[in-house]
C-alpha cells in the first residue's frame, strides 16, 4: 500500500521563525517512516516551499496546496502545523487547509483563534471558575495612566502582547516610568496587548493530546528561569533556565495540575498536541497560556515530558495523525 504524504509546516510570519525551522525538523525527523512519507515544507510570507536538508526542491501551489517533485505531483494526505505564532497558530492556516479538505494536526479555526488570543482566551476561562491574574486590556490609542496602572498592579508587573509566543514582547515591569517604553514593545508583537499582576511562584508546563479518544495529561515541568522571568533567552538559550520533569511536587497536586490541563483542552475543543501553562502559588493553580502549536525541539517541554513517562514522539506522532486523519 502506497504511504500516506504528511506534509510537515514550519517557518511562519512572526518572531517565532527560527523556533519553529527547529521544531519542525525535530517532527520531521521523528515521524515513522515505515507507515509515512513527510515532507518539510517552509513557509515565510509568500514563499512557501518543499526542502530537502537545506535545499528547496519545490514550491508550493497555493491553490490546492500540492508540490511536483521529480516530475510526480504530490497532494498531501495531512498536515502537521508547526508555525508557532501567525499563521499557523491563529487559525489562519487552519482555515485554509478547512477550505482545500485537507486534515491537520491542531485544533480548528475557531479554537485557534481563541487560545492565541490571550484577553479573549483569559475572559472564556475565567467564565468556567479558572483562576488567572488581573488584567487591564489595551489598544493602541487608549488613554495609558501609568499612576493608575501602578496604583491598580503594584509592582513588578507584566505587560505583553495579547497575541504572540514565545515571549516575544513581554516586559517585566519594576518602575512606573516603565510602563510605556512596555506598552510600546507589546504593539510592536501584536495590535493591543495586557498589563497583567505578577504572580510569585512555580511556573509549570503540561502537556496534553487525545490518544484512542482519551485526553492524556503529561507529567508537569517546573520551570526555574535564570533570568528576570521565562523569557525568549531562558526558553531557548542553553543555561537559561532550569526545567525539571516531573516537577518537584506531592502527588495530588501533580494530579491536579494534569486534570485542570485536561479540563482546559475540552473546554476550548483542542485537538493534537497542546501545552498549557500555570503558576502555583499557596496552592492555587493560575492559568497561564494555553500553546495550541507547542515548541517540539529537542529540548522543548513536550518530549521532555514524554521522555520523563517513558513514551515516544514517533509513536504520539503516529497516534494524532490517525485520529485526526480520519475527522
Amino acid at each position: 500500500m502506497e504511504k500516506k504524504n504528511i506534509a510537515v509546516i514550519c517557518g511562519g510570519d512572526s518572531s517565532e521563525y527560527v523556533v519553529s525551522l527547529k521544531s519542525g525538523q525535530n517532527i520531521f525527523e521523528s515521524i515513522d517512516r515505515a507507515l509515512y512519507k513527510p515532507w518539510l515544507i517552509r513557509m515565510r510570507f509568500n514563499e512557501w516551499v518543499v526542502l530537502n536538508g537545506e535545499s528547496v526542491i519545490a514550491n508550493i501551489d497555493k491553490s490546492n496546496f500540492s508540490f511536483t517533485v521529480s516530475g510526480k505531483t504530490i497532494h498531501p494526505d495531512f498536515a502537521i502545523i508547526m508555525i508557532h505564532g501567525t499563521p499557523g497558530e491563529d487559525g489562519i492556516l487552519q482555515g485554509y487547509f478547512d477550505l482545500l479538505k485537507i486534515p491537520y494536526s491542531t485544533p480548528g479555526v475557531y479554537t485557534s483563534s481563541l487560545t492565541f488570543h490571550k484577553f479573549f482566551c483569559n475572559n472564556f476561562l475565567r467564565s468556567f471558575g479558572l483562576s488567572m491574574a488581573r488584567s487591564l486590556y489595551l489598544q493602541p490609542g487608549d488613554d495609558i495612566n501609568t499612576k493608575e496602572i501602578a496604583r491598580l498592579f503594584g509592582f513588578p508587573l507584566f505587560i505583553k502582547p495579547s497575541a504572540g509566543g514565545s515571549s516575544f514582547g513581554v516586559t517585566k515591569v519594576k518602575i512606573e516610568e516603565e510602563i510605556k517604553p512596555a506598552i510600546e514593545a507589546a504593539f510592536k508583537e501584536s495590535n493591543d496587548c495586557l498589563v497583567e499582576e505578577f504572580i510569585d511562584g512555580m511556573e509549570l508546563a503540561v502537556g496534553a493530546c487525545e490518544i484512542k479518544g482519551k485526553i492524556v495529561p503529561f507529567l508537569p515541568t517546573e520551570v526555574i528561569p535564570n533570568g528576570e522571568f521565562f523569557d525568549f533567552e531562558s526558553k531557548y538559550s542553553k543555561g537559561g533556565a532550569t526545567e525539571i520533569t516531573p516537577a518537584r511536587l506531592p502527588q495530588e497536586k501533580i494530579k491536579t495540575c494534569r486534570e485542570l490541563a485536561v479540563k482546559i483542552y475540552k473546554l476550548t475543543g483542542c485537538k493534537g498536541i497542546v501545552r498549557v501553562d500555570f503558576i502555583l502559588k499557596q496552592d492555587v493553580f493560575y492559568f497561564l497560556e494555553i500553546n495550541t502549536v507547542p515548541g517540539m525541539t529537542n529540548t522543548s517541554f513536550i518530549p521532555q515530558q514524554l521522555n520523563a513517562m517513558g513514551l515516544e514522539l514517533k509513536n504520539i506522532l503516529t497516534e494524532v495523525i490517525e485520529s485526526l486523519m480520519l475527522k
